[in-house]
């Protein structure tokens, strides 16, 4: 008989993940006053976005204030235990999420003529934010084991690490709440002396004379402080970036098409339908008759959409082998977990018939839902699941690696748009009416892979702290419904008073949506202009620079694209005087920038408030007492003078030290 042979005993292997509290314990989570505090940050920060998002075409992600916020309000209520101040900002954070989504697309149905207006509703904006919220909320059910379980450690998930870390530190909540209390209080201050009492200027305009060397060259600031504060947070690279395609569009191309269009004797088309007759001479504009507005809106910005079309495109060509991988991990992984099989408090998910019910409905209710463009067309409702799935997937990966705020959405929906349309023209849908259904497809694959990328975040802040994620995905469901509510009422007051396409309210996300439907249905986009921009975008991938925050500075106004471009300058010089190259994303800084956003957000919707009530000549009496600070040059000098302080301040509340 062979002697046997002593064995080592076999490795443990790697320790397992413990979050900070146990599954084994069960502390106050998914409270009355959680969820009640939660859905009023889901309120209030929805609101904000509405108007960030309408007047800039970019939105930032919420949860870092939200959760600090969610700190010191419930210590105010009688204290609270960490898990459900998680809660708190899940639900919160949901209204900033749909909203985002909403202000892309659905104010585009305004632009598709003469079908779209009628949709543009409250009823409508609401049942899509609703449907397009809960669809991103389910598809991330299934998912959230293979991404945030399996890939801990792998897709570090930014925000939702930082909150999990504001959250562990909450003794310290008083004081991060105060930075970002202030920039609430700064950002509405500084908002209100320009716009609510005219004290100031709201925007530092300048453009070369049309005889000129260099004619139309045109700079513009608007002085803001949420657009400062967009740029502190985006940090000084993806602002300069930004920067650059707004001075490509408004220091290169529009002096060059001045100066070529001296020589044009005739009208060039494509000639936006605003602008097609010069009033002095009853016949339509030649290009040397004008202005840089004139020029962007009529050739400028199809460049800037083409450039938008091709980063997006690009972008998403880039994370294909993502986009495999993450589709059959989630479909491998659909039915894991997600019953009611798990015994640990922290492995419990809404069980997967729920999903996979909840998911069909929406459809069906998509497809019946009366006085909807969708109403009858199962096509499309079969559409929003499949490119939902897909983007929803795709969405809760790339935040996993890059963060909410830079998740490329507007790739993603542009390519649904395409892909969309592109199938009704097969079809031979290419009448008005299908307009409004591709915007609503478009729409809710958008809002659903907004929301998923919040969701993500949200959920691996929970792993972390040891949050239920049972609890967590209901609150991300109740926090959607409530916020739907506010987000159709602002934006449809906001155009009210406004009107969606002003200068007040620009909605460039939206105008562009319309102008890629419009252009692939009615087959006549202006595939010159349109091709140049797409030829920018590849130019500067060929470069080795990522091309969708230039093209979509390249789109946007230079005046939103400027101050945003100083917020990024006075994080680098914080980042430079601190010595930290890679600033936390709860530093003071950051905390104070997002207060300066909300802030300035929401009073630019009271200023909305005003003007629609007939309240706004009484504090605009003020300003009219001082005409020096705001006419001439005095006036130019001191909305300068306005702004740098505005930098000068935020520089010094980003070198405080807050954890």
């Amino acid at each position: 008989m062979a002697t046997p042979v002593a064995t080592a005993p076999p490795s443990p292997g790697p320790r397992a993940f413990q979050p900070y509290v146990p599954a084994s314990a069960s502390p106050a989570e998914f409270t009355l006053k959680a969820v009640v505090i939660g859905a009023l940050f889901g309120l209030l920060f929805g609101a904000s976005t509405v108007y960030l998002g309408l007047r800039a075409g970019l939105t930032v992600s919420a949860s870092i204030p939200i959760a600090v916020l969610a700190i010191s309000v419930l210590k105010k209520l009688g204290g609270s235990t960490i898990l459900e101040n998680n809660i708190v900002q899940t639900i919160g954070s949901a209204g900033e999420s749909v909203a985002g989504g909403v202000v892309f697309t659905i104010p585009a149905l305004i632009f598709l003529t003469p079908n779209g207006p009628g949709y543009f509703n409250y009823y409508q904006i609401s049942m899509l934010a609703f449907a397009g919220g809960i669809l991103g909320v389910l598809m991330m059910v299934p998912l959230r084991r293979a991404l945030i379980v399996k890939e801990h450690g792998v897709l570090p998930y930014p925000e939702g690490t930082a909150c999990a870390d504001v959250l562990v530190a909450g003794e310290r909540g008083g004081k991060l709440a105060s930075m970002v209390f202030s920039g609430l209080a700064v950002g509405a201050l500084w908002k209100a002396l320009s716009w609510v009492f005219n004290i100031f200027l709201t925007e530092l305009d300048y453009s070369t004379p049309r005889g000129s060397q260099f004619p139309n060259a045109t700079l513009n600031v608007d002085i803001s402080p949420e657009y400062m504060g967009v740029g502190y947070v985006i940090g000084p690279r993806i602002a300069g970036i930004m920067f650059a395609g707004g001075v490509l569009s408004w220091l290169v191309l529009l002096p060059l098409l001045t100066i070529l269009g001296a020589y044009i004797t005739v009208p060039f088309p494509p000639i936006h339908p605003n602008f097609a007759n010069n009033p002095a001479t009853g016949m339509p504009f030649l290009i040397s008759e004008m202005g840089a507005g004139q020029l962007w809106s009529a050739y400028i910005r199809y460049i800037g959409a083409g450039a938008v079309l091709a980063a997006g495109l690009i972008t998403l060509g880039r994370t294909l082998p993502t986009i495999v991988a993450s589709a059959r991990e989630g479909l491998k992984d659909f039915g894991v977990g997600a019953g009611g099989t798990a015994l640990l408090r922290t492995e419990r998910d809404i069980p997967t018939m729920f999903v996979l019910v909840g998911s069909v409905l929406l459809a069906i209710f998509l497809a019946l839902a009366p006085r909807m463009p969708m109403q009858g067309n199962f096509l499309a409702a079969i559409l929003v699941i499949v490119f939902g799935f897909l983007f929803v997937t795709v969405s809760s990966r790339i935040t996993g690696l890059i963060g909410t705020s830079s998740n490329p959405i507007s790739g993603m929906t542009i390519a649904t748009l395409i892909l969309t349309c592109l199938l009704f023209v097969a079809l031979g849908w290419t009448g008005e009416a299908y307009g409004p259904i591709a915007i609503c497809v478009g729409a809710v694959v958008c809002i659903a892979a907004a929301n998923a990328g919040g969701t993500s975040q949200d959920l691996k802040t929970g792993y972390l702290v040891g949050a239920t994620p049972y609890y967590q995905q209901l609150g991300l469901v109740i926090g959607v419904i409530t916020s739907a509510a506010v987000i159709g009422w602002t934006t449809l007051y906001l155009h009210q008073v406004f009107g969606i396409g002003s200068a007040a309210i620009a909605a460039p996300q939206a105008t562009l949506m319309a102008t890629i439907i419009k252009g692939l249905l009615s087959q006549n986009l202006p595939w010159g202009l349109v091709l140049v921009g797409v030829f920018i975008s590849i130019g500067l991938e060929l470069c080795g620079v990522r091309s969708l925050s230039f093209a979509v500075g390249s789109y946007l106004p230079i005046a939103t694209t400027a101050p945003i471009f100083v917020g990024g300058l006075v994080r680098a010089y914080v980042e430079r005087k601190t010595g930290a190259p890679q600033e936390s994303d709860v530093s003071a800084g950051t905390l104070f920038s997002s207060g300066l956003i909300a802030g300035g957000s929401l009073c630019g919707i009271l200023f909305a408030v005003l003007v629609g009530t007939n309240h706004i000549n009484g504090p605009q009496s003020i300003g009219n007492m001082l005409p020096f600070l705001h006419d001439g040059r005095s006036g130019y000098i001191a909305g300068v003078l306005l702004f740098l302080a505005l930098a000068g301040l935020l520089a010094r509340q980003g070198q405080k030290k807050v954890m």
